[in-house]
């Protein structure tokens, strides 16, 4: 076998031409190699080896692209079938881009079955048509290159559409990352403002990642999440004794921020008092505990989120006037998921590889069908229902691809009144004409269909060939 490699590898083209394919032949049937030789040679890089041990990691370490495995390689007849049908299910495992054909001289339909399942591309009973095997290769191999390339592709899209902790390269996007860039290096306060779900806080991590102060204390406070008699203790502080229960001092979320950032979530729950206190925290730099006498300074840059009308709370009393200039320095606003429909398809696929690794199930993927319908959803709860239906979805779908019979049917009916819209307005429609468009639509594309051939297009389309001849003449079609 030894005088045989060393004339395969002289006649093959592996030092002319390194850029050819390389094809691992594992197989000691000799006569099979002399007539693969000749075949393959012009196309691929052919390598041989005569048994399976640590094929795996060698495969890997020489850059194999395709693998054409003997299942049959061994002594026994059950090292024959069992010992092949191992490496395949091994070899598959470690790389899921192998190009993996197996070979057997069983004529048993079992033995195909069993190596497909173990994951053979493609299964070749001896003797082998070499001609049919190489244009498997080929095409194997160009189906491989052609899913690597859009896969690079993909990548590219999702790596250019991040952002810190964003996903979406829309131009609504774009300007949420230009502004978190503009006041990052700043102490200025900012207002986030967007509705719920869009990924307020998100904005606040962004602006303290990219900030000087990225490794002094980040502090979030949700107002919304506390009753009203804790969350004064709790923004301020209090000392010992200052109501019941407080039997010790402890400082308030402004103080632990000090040097770092305090993040106000729903800063337009606060009661008027506690807006009063705030503002003057943010005038004066200092904080009094409650039931304290001492002044502290305070370094700390503020940042509120909000998803309420601060202009209208504002007007009607509910909301200080001068804690909004204080805080609306520079506003940023997120735009609602409706408005970045483009952003879909990269936020889906993020959410599906992260949900999928989490849950420990292989990877799945969305058709076009449910992907439409994801496009055409409102979002009513932005990025964060959009991430909580994938999470659902990983996990109540059996198999790889989620479908549109797989979705929500308050997602479906949010689409169908959508098409009902479109298909008829509100203004009405032209019965006649709609159909006549219609009519023209399905000649057209039975037409190029069938390269302009009336009989087979009268065919396609279930029509006698004169009625075909006479719509046509009638809608002037060639």
């Amino acid at each position: 076998m030894a005088s045989r490699r060393r004339a395969v590898d002289k006649a093959s083209p592996l030092s002319q031409h390194s850029r050819l394919p390389v094809v691992c032949v594992v197989t000691v049937d000799n006569q099979f190699v002399e007539d693969l030789g000749p075949e393959l040679m012009p196309w691929f890089q052919i390598v041989l080896r005569e048994t399976y041990e640590d094929l795996a990691r060698w495969t890997r370490e020489s850059q194999v692209q395709a693998v054409l495995l003997d299942i049959d390689t061994g002594d026994s007849d059950d090292e024959r079938t069992y010992g092949g049908l191992s490496v395949l299910n091994e070899l598959r495992r470690l790389n899921s881009e192998f190009v993996l054909i197996s070979l057997s001289r069983s004529r048993t339909r079992s033995v195909e079955k069993q190596a497909l399942e173990a994951g053979a591309d493609a299964h070749f009973r001896s003797p082998v048509d070499i001609s049919e095997l190489r244009l498997a290769l080929v095409d194997l191999l160009r189906t491989r290159s052609e899913e690597s390339a859009r896969q690079h592709m993909r990548q590219q899209a999702f790596e250019n559409s991040r952002f810190q902790d964003f996903i979406g390269g829309s131009e609504s996007m774009r300007t949420v990352y230009d502004a978190i860039q503009q006041v990052a290096g700043s102490n200025v306060n900012v207002l986030v403002r967007g509705e719920s779900g869009t990924g307020k806080e998100l904005v606040a991590r962004a602006i303290v990642a990219l900030s000087p102060r990225a490794n002094k204390p980040y502090i979030r406070l949700n107002c919304a999440a506390l009753p009203q008699d804790l969350i004064e203790s709790e923004l301020f502080g209090s000392e010992r004794g200052a109501f019941t229960g407080a039997t010790e001092a402890r400082p308030g979320q402004i103080e632990l921020a000090d040097g770092g950032t305090l993040f106000l979530d729903e800063i337009a729950t606060l009661t008027l008092s506690l807006q009063t206190k705030l503002l003057r925290v943010l005038e004066d730099h200092m904080v009094q505990r409650l039931g304290g006498r001492t002044l502290r300074k305070i370094d700390f840059r503020l940042i509120c989120a909000t998803n309420e009308d601060l202009e209208e709370m504002a007007r009607t009393g509910r909301f200080r006037e001068d804690l909004y200039y204080r805080i609306h320095v520079v506003p940023i606003q997120l735009p609602p998921l409706r408005e970045r429909l483009g952003d879909i398809p990269i936020l889906c696929e993020h959410f599906l590889q992260t949900h999928c690794i989490s849950n420990g199930v292989p990877i799945k993927h969305i058709d076009d069908t449910a992907l439409s319908a994801f496009e055409q959803h409102i979002w009513p709860g932005n990025v964060r229902e959009l991430e909580n239906l994938i999470q659902r979805l990983v996990i109540t779908v059996r198999g790889e691809e989620i479908q549109a019979t797989h979705l929500p049917s308050r997602l479906l009916a949010t689409n169908l009144a959508a098409s009902e819209a479109a298909l008829l307005p509100e203004s009405g429609s032209d019965f006649d004409h709609e159909i006549q468009q219609m009519e023209v639509a399905l000649l057209n594309a039975a037409l190029r269909r069938t390269q302009g051939n009336k009989a087979a297009a009268a065919r396609l389309l279930n029509l006698d060939g004169q009625r075909i001849k006479y719509l046509c003449r009638k809608y002037g079609l060639a």
